[in-house]
C-alpha cells in the first residue's frame, strides 16, 4: 500500500537557529500520526513542505507516492493540496460571518444567505464536529476558543481530504478541551477512513489524538517513538 507522505533525509534552511531537518517519516492511509516538538515557525516549514507549498534543500517528500520535486505547475499543486485538510489558526474565519456561513465557503461565495443544499451540507458539517445548533446563526467571532477549533476542523473536512493536516491544532485550549477535541478528531478520521497527520506542541493532544505519537528532536531530525522513549502524555506549552 502506498504511503500518503513519505519524509527522507530532509533538511530546509528557513532562517531559524538551524534548518528543520527530519529524517525519516511514513504514513500509511488512515493511519494517526501526531509529531510533538514543533514550534510555530517549524511547524509552519513542515506544513508547506508536506503539502508542497516549497520542496526541502536536501532530502524528498513524496505525496501519495510522488515526489513534490515532480510538481509541475499552479494548477499541478491545487490538485495535490486538495487531497489534504488543513487544521490551522492560519486559515482565516471571517468573524462577522455565522457559523453556518463560514463553512459553506469551500462550496460557495454565495452564502448571504448560502442556497438551501449548501447550507444543509455546512450544517452536517457543523453537527459532525460537534458544533451545537444554537451557535449556528451567530457570528464566529464570538465562539470560543473550543468553538472555533471545531469550526476550523469542520472547514478541513469540507471537500472530503484524504489527510487531514493539523497545525497547533489545540492552541489556546485548556488541557482537558484539548483531550477531548484531540480524541473527537480521532474519532472523526476512524470514522471516514483517513490518514491523520498533528504537528503541535500538545502531548495530551497528540495522545488524544494520534495511536502513534512521535517526539522531534530539532538537531538532529530523528522522530522518537514515545513509548520506546518512556514519554507519558504531559501537556507542553
Amino acid at each position: 500500500m502506498t504511503p500518503v507522505l513519505e519524509i527522507s533525509g530532509v533538511a530546509k534552511d528557513y532562517r531559524g537557529l538551524r534548518p528543520l531537518r527530519l529524517q525519516q517519516l511514513s504514513i500509511a492511509p488512515g493511519e494517526h500520526v501526531a509529531i510533538v516538538g514543533f514550534d510555530q515557525p517549524s511547524a509552519e516549514v513542515f506544513v508547506n513542505l508536506v503539502t508542497g507549498a516549497t520542496v526541502p534543500d536536501a532530502g524528498t517528500v513524496s505525496l501519495f507516492g510522488r515526489p513534490t520535486t515532480q510538481i509541475a505547475d499552479s494548477a499541478d499543486w491545487l490538485a495535490v493540496v486538495d487531497r489534504f485538510g488543513i487544521v490551522s489558526a492560519r486559515a482565516v474565519l471571517l468573524d462577522q460571518l455565522t457559523v453556518t456561513q463560514n463553512l459553506a465557503m469551500p462550496f460557495t461565495l454565495e452564502i448571504e444567505p448560502p442556497a438551501d443544499d449548501v447550507r444543509e451540507r455546512a450544517e452536517h458539517l457543523a453537527v459532525e464536529v460537534g458544533l451545537h445548533e444554537a451557535a449556528w446563526a451567530r457570528p464566529s467571532g464570538e465562539l470560543d476558543a473550543v468553538d472555533r477549533a471545531r469550526m476550523r476542523l469542520a472547514r478541513a473536512l469540507a471537500l472530503d481530504p484524504a489527510v487531514l493536516l493539523l497545525e497547533h491544532a489545540s492552541a489556546g485550549l485548556e488541557h482537558d478541551a484539548a483531550a477531548t477535541f484531540g480524541a473527537a478528531v480521532r474519532a472523526i478520521a476512524e470514522r471516514r477512513g483517513v490518514a491523520l497527520l498533528a504537528v503541535t506542541a500538545d502531548e495530551t493532544f497528540a495522545s488524544a489524538a494520534a495511536s502513534r505519537v512521535l517526539i522531534w528532536e530539532p538537531a538532529t531530525g530523528r522522530l522518537n517513538d514515545r513509548r520506546r522513549r518512556g514519554w507519558f502524555g504531559r501537556r507542553v506549552g
